[in-house]
């Protein structure tokens, strides 16, 4: 059969920058097809307005959309749907864009400015808390604390009472050694206020190795590091859950450069302090 319409493979190449030898692929594929194909040389012509098609999938692929979900989009039965999909990718670069950017902050920082801290030794009395706890992988972990304190800090709210000590959450020995592990969110109450709430706790008394980690929580970790190992060195760590007591945290600042944490290290001191 002798085709007249259309265009040529080379030239629709040139109409949409990607190769004849993609071309090809993405024929066999099934994701871009051309208008006609000659039955007896397999010549391929494609319209002009494929090069719309043509240069969506390009861009897509710019932004590594699987080619699966690329014949999701280009099948869309509208430009609503076709736009949504478009969006959640987006949002998804966008999010690995920002954890990206942050990594390299962290790493920055880490050959930068070297963790310095200073350890300070306290006594925490028994505590009245509202606590909400749970089983948390450490991918969830940021959004768990996010509901929590806003479950917790709006039970503070409808009783018209401000927290009584500065809010916090614990972490057990699990979640550090398995990525996933009991882990509590907590805001302290004066005794008797919230008597019959089911999510009040008394937090037993203990003695922490105390140091104060200045920025992201992303980068906790090294603070955690220079205090383990001065409390391995110094002192008797204890199995118990390690606690953290924000200070500044995202209920303060939209800035994670000015979050300050404490990290509170269960332990039984030496005699010589």
């Amino acid at each position: 059969m002798r085709m007249t319409t259309g265009v040529p493979i080379g030239e629709f190449s040139r109409l949409c920058h990607l190769s004849a030898k993609t071309l090809r692929y993405y024929h066999d594929i099934g994701l871009l097809v051309p208008a006609e194909v000659d039955e007896e040389t397999g010549h391929r012509r494609y319209q002009p307005g494929q090069a719309g098609d043509a240069h969506l999938i390009r861009r897509l692929r710019g932004l590594d959309m699987p080619l699966a979900e690329i014949r999701t989009v280009l099948a869309g039965p509208g430009e609503q749907p076709r736009a949504a999909a478009l969006t959640r990718h987006l949002d998804r670069m966008e999010a690995e864009l920002s954890r990206t950017r942050d990594v390299v902050a962290s790493l920055r920082r880490l050959l930068d400015q070297p963790p310095k801290i200073t350890v300070l030794y306290r006594t925490q009395p028994d505590a009245t808390v509202l606590r909400l706890d749970g089983r948390v992988a450490r991918p969830d972990v940021a959004e768990f604390c996010r509901v929590s304190f806003g479950e917790l800090f709006g039970a503070l709210a409808v009783a018209g009472a401000d927290p009584a000590g500065l809010p916090g959450a614990t972490y057990s020995a699990e979640f550090f050694e398995q990525d996933e592990g009991d882990v509590s969110a907590f805001v302290p109450v004066l005794p008797g206020r919230f008597d019959t709430d089911p999510r009040l706790r008394v937090v037993p008394a203990r003695r922490y190795a105390v140091a104060v980690h200045a920025g992201p929580f992303a980068d906790c970790d090294l603070t955690y590091g220079a205090l383990g190992a001065h409390v391995a060195a110094n002192d008797e760590a204890l199995p118990e859950p390690i606690v953290e007591l924000y200070l500044v945290g995202p209920q303060h600042t939209d800035d994670p450069g000015r979050y300050r944490t404490e990290v509170c290290w269960p332990v039984e001191c030496r005699e010589s302090q």
